[in-house]
């Protein structure tokens, strides 16, 4: 029989409490909503405390309980550091990007906007699709992840739990917009720091000898400067992780929400700092997971370590911080795509505008809902949701913000360079056993390449998005520069 901590009953009034309590948030939130804007950016009055909080929220989410240490079950260290930098990263950039978008756009909303006046709007169209592929992918392996968790600990059908979580959120997050966000943002900001502390302790207490004693001694290949993925993987969730971030548009709402551009960029700062050690510690649990047990689920790393030896009140605990993690989180998300449509709605559809392009954006929503409920209800790997979301992300970030540097832009091979970086990181991104890709094993036999291109098909994939519009963009620099 398979062990189970909590009964599926408990497990499921405790889903449905916690979900009472944001519900209750976003009715009396939703009274101080008056506009759009306040909608989308609240009163742009937003002080230090609150931005750092809610950058880092919005940076984090359920998604550090099962990402960081599954990547480092395969991709060690590297994986970890790589990881970790990725997340922090654009809140760095973002430090020299966004005051000079706030500039530009005073009264901005999205980084749409931007893109529209850089590049014209068929960019400004496979943008908006990328974003809101990505967001979906997000949201999708948000409720793939509590999903997981709530069958993991009461054996809870994945549907059950996954419709349960959306009907939660949609009864309260349609209503309080960013303000709400902003809200639950400072609890999911001080319930990240509650699961980190708690797992320290257990997992600290629960060993006999230091955490780096055991990898070294079990899987000393993980931390080993000579092990390849250490630096493949590394670089891969770098590239991967800061490139996608860049293009999220919860974070793009809290640059244009910021009282200022000094208490924007000390909140980014700070932000990065946190987002580093607590994405580090969440991946570094998973090289002391797989070091205690090669077999283990890799999704599950850090859950088969917190609560290999804990009672019935510590799995409630870790269920209610998990739960209320993952629903702050899909706040923002569902608030960020809902922004984006609000803003840019006419742009895909003359008919997604008006006066009540809100109560659109809602059933347009609600239609994703559906999608993400049937998607996240199959238990796909979240991160390999999330690898999938970063590539597209990633072929369009060159091209996006080569626009800081050049004013005058060729739109139509701006939009060419997207296409092309996606389609060449598509042949070679690999399927969900990481065995094969779409050239690699298909198109073209595995027996045609290298040992080593067949075994970093993942890594490959993201150089090649990357390159391949920077190398497009410079030819065109290059040619203009001898005219």
């Amino acid at each position: 029989m398979e062990k189970t901590y909590i009964s599926l009953q408990t497990s499921l009034i405790i889903t449905i409490l916690v979900g009472i309590f944001f519900i209750g948030l976003g009715y009396l939130n939703s009274k101080k909503i008056t506009n759009n804007t306040n909608y989308i950016v609240g009163n742009r009055d937003e002080g230090i405390f609150s931005l750092t909080a809610s950058l880092t929220a919005s940076a984090l989410g359920a998604w550090i309980l099962f990402g960081p240490s599954s990547a480092a079950t395969w991709g060690g260290i590297g994986a970890v550091i790589g990881y970790a930098l990725g997340a922090a990263a654009p809140m760095l950039l973002l430090y020299n990007f966004g005051p000079k978008i706030r500039k530009e756009f005073p009264n901005g909303l999205t980084l749409t906007e931007y893109i529209k006046k850089r590049f014209g709007l068929s960019v400004l169209r496979l943008s908006l699709f990328l974003i809101l592929f990505y967001l979906t992918i997000f949201l999708i392996a948000e409720v793939t992840a509590i999903s997981f968790l709530l069958n993991y600990i009461s054996k809870a059908p994945l549907w059950l739990s996954s419709g349960v979580t959306l009907i939660i959120c949609l009864l309260y997050i349609l209503r309080g917009g960013f303000k709400l966000s902003i809200i639950t943002d400072k609890y999911q900001f001080s319930l990240i720091f509650v699961i980190i502390l708690i797992s320290i302790f257990l997992i600290i207490g629960n060993l006999d000898v230091s955490s780096y004693k055991i990898i070294k001694k079990n899987s000393s290949e993980l931390i080993d400067k000579n092990y390849l993925p250490n630096y493949t993987a590394g670089l891969t969730f770098f590239i991967a992780v800061a490139a996608t971030n860049l293009f999220h548009q919860g974070n793009w709402q809290r640059v244009f929400s910021a009282k200022n551009n000094s208490t924007l960029k000390l909140s980014l700062i700070i932000s990065s700092f946190i987002i580093f050690l607590i994405v580090f510690w969440m991946g570094y649990t998973g090289l002391i997971s797989y070091s205690l047990n090669s077999k283990i689920i890799p999704d599950l790393a850090f859950f088969e370590l917190v609560l290999k030896k804990e009672s019935s009140p510590v799995v409630i605990g870790i269920l209610i911080l998990a739960l209320s993690l993952t629903l702050s989180t899909i706040d923002t998300i569902i608030n960020a795509i809902s922004s984006l449509i609000i803003i840019n709605g006419n742009q895909i559809n003359k008919a997604i505008s008006g006066k009540k392009i809100k109560d659109k954006a809602n059933l347009i929503i609600l239609f994703l809902c559906i999608i993400v409920f049937f998607l996240a209800s199959r238990g796909f790997s979240i991160l390999y949701l999330f690898l999938l979301a970063d590539l597209l992300c990633c072929a369009a970030v060159v091209t996006i913000f080569y626009g800081f540097f050049k004013k005058k832009i060729n739109y139509k091979l701006s939009y060419q360079s997207i296409i092309f970086g996606l389609l060449s990181g598509l042949l070679f991104f690999p399927s969900t056993d990481f065995q094969s890709s779409i050239l690699v094993g298909n198109l073209l036999s595995k027996n045609m390449f290298n040992p080593l291109v067949v075994s970093n098909l993942l890594f490959i994939s993201f150089v090649v998005s990357i390159i391949i519009p920077t190398i497009i963009l410079l030819i065109y620099s290059l040619r203009n520069s001898f005219k």
